[in-house]
């Protein structure tokens, strides 16, 4: 069977398969590819959920203007969604909202705002330590029923979630995907237009190197051509640094909580010399509380603390969403994601080269970091492989903030595992926006952040 011939049969397990929105959109970029078609197997642990992606993709498949035919089905077990697959993609949400709400805003009683709460700080470790135990069995049912297929994460903590896939299975072919590297492509193109007025150009004719952990993740070269985009950036920083850029032109960081003013990027390469290649509401969670200390800073920012309680709403609108589109109350509209997701699946299977960010253990792209830690770099993705392009040495006023966490989340990977309650505290403490706690009132913390997902967690923790 041929590369052509053989992307006319995949077979793909969606674990998470109940996921809404992301998986929406990804059912309608593989609708509109011509060049894949097979069988997608959802498995999740709400089988309600599942089925109602079951219906929502099956239509998708139909849609007239539709190029290509998907068989979406429901798996009963994670066996089942796995066996034989060619692709597995991973799209979870650890736990419920209620466990969220103790991840982002529990620690707000010391004094400690977390835009997003699900990679580093207080609420990024509380997310790791009932994730990757769930990740455990999805590895070992990898090894155990597709061995040779690509494994393309989505969930939070990405970095963690790939790098436990890699201690229980060293031999799996697994690569963690995120877009804020897109964002901040987005940006520059924008930049092109505003400041020198130079319009159509798209991220994809952008060259940018990339380097450091994912939503930490910094840009140390950006090419248009044969022009220097680092120069012209500093311009632009320094331009927009008080007043912060909307590329709407209409202050929607006032209007969204998920949008940025840009002011932390500026900061941080008026300050190290890079870009820093994240939302805002990512970045500002890295370093030390100097953009987060409390409503009113993060305000002066000019980004937004996303609320659980707006994730709470923002899922009810999503649920009654599914409904009409499992009822047909809502017409399917065929329109691209902006993600690559796709796309990495034609590289892999031989249709075309592409080079992408991308999140996988480090094996000398970065030299400076320790080998086997997941990091953020460019990757090549061709026939049946991914080789990471080598980024250089992190330069060296960066590379401290980095690897701090890069030695923290290793150190998470072995107390999630372990359930190690001494190993937790310290590296729970150790996290730069926790630098002004007492470490009294950290442990105190701790203890009722882990109470409070008890039910979530292996019983170790609390033996």
């Amino acid at each position: 069977m041929d590369h052509a011939e053989k992307a006319r049969h995949l077979k793909v397990a969606y674990i998470g398969g109940g996921s809404r929105g992301w998986a929406w959109g990804f059912m309608k970029d593989l609708a509109m590819d011509p060049d894949m078609e097979g069988e997608v197997r959802l498995y999740d642990i709400d089988p309600q959920a599942a089925q109602r992606n079951e219906a929502i993709g099956n239509r998708i498949s139909a849609h007239p203007d539709a190029k290509s035919h998907w068989n979406y089905r429901m798996a009963d077990t994670l066996q089942e969604a796995l066996t034989g697959a060619d692709f597995v993609v991973i799209s979870i949400l650890p736990a419920t909202f209620e466990e969220m709400r103790s991840d982002v805003h529990m620690p707000e009683r010391l004094g400690i705002y977390q835009p997003v709460g699900d990679t580093v700080g207080a609420g990024g470790f509380m997310r790791a330590m009932r994730t990757l135990p769930m990740y455990v069995p999805i590895a070992e049912g990898i090894r155990d029923y597709c061995p040779s297929a690509f494994v393309i994460n989505y969930t939070n903590p990405m970095s963690l979630c790939v790098r436990v896939l890699y201690e229980v299975f060293p031999g799996i072919r697994a690569f963690g995907c995120c877009h804020e590297v897109f964002g901040t492509q987005k940006l520059l193109c924008a930049m092109l237009k505003t400041e020198l007025g130079i319009e159509g150009v798209k991220r994809q004719d952008l060259y940018t190197q990339v380097t450091g952990i994912n939503h930490f993740t910094w840009l140390t070269r950006a090419v248009w051509r044969d022009m220097d985009l680092m120069p012209i950036y500093a311009k632009f920083a320094d331009k927009y640094f008080e007043s912060g850029y909307d590329e709407g032109g209409d202050n929607n960081w006032m209007n969204s909580s998920f949008s940025c003013a840009h002011r932390v990027k500026f900061d941080l390469f008026r300050r190290y010399g890079a870009i820093a290649a994240a939302g805002d509401r990512h970045l500002a969670e890295f370093t030390a509380p100097w953009y987060t200390r409390d409503p009113e800073t993060v305000r002066e920012w000019k980004f937004g603390l996303t609320s659980v309680d707006w994730r709470v709403d923002d899922l009810k609108k999503r649920l009654k969403r599914s409904d009409n589109l499992v009822s047909g109350a809502e017409a399917i509209e065929l329109t691209p994601s902006g993600e690559e997701g796709h796309l990495l699946l034609k590289a892999l299977l031989g249709l075309g080269d592409l080079v992408s960010n991308v999140n996988i253990p480090n094996r000398g792209q970065i030299p400076n970091l320790p080998m086997g830690a997941v990091v953020e770099t460019n990757a090549f993705f061709g026939l049946d492989r991914i080789e990471p392009i080598h980024a250089g040495p992190m330069p060296s006023n960066i590379l401290p903030l980095v690897a701090r966490h890069v030695y923290n989340q290793e150190n998470t990977l072995k107390a999630a595992l372990t359930c190690d309650r001494k190993l937790g505290l310290s590296t729970f403490l150790n996290d730069p926006q926790l630098s002004f706690v007492r470490p009294d009132d950290g442990e105190k913390l701790f203890n009722d952040m882990l109470e409070a997902q008890r039910s979530w967690l292996p019983k170790a923790w609390f033996a």
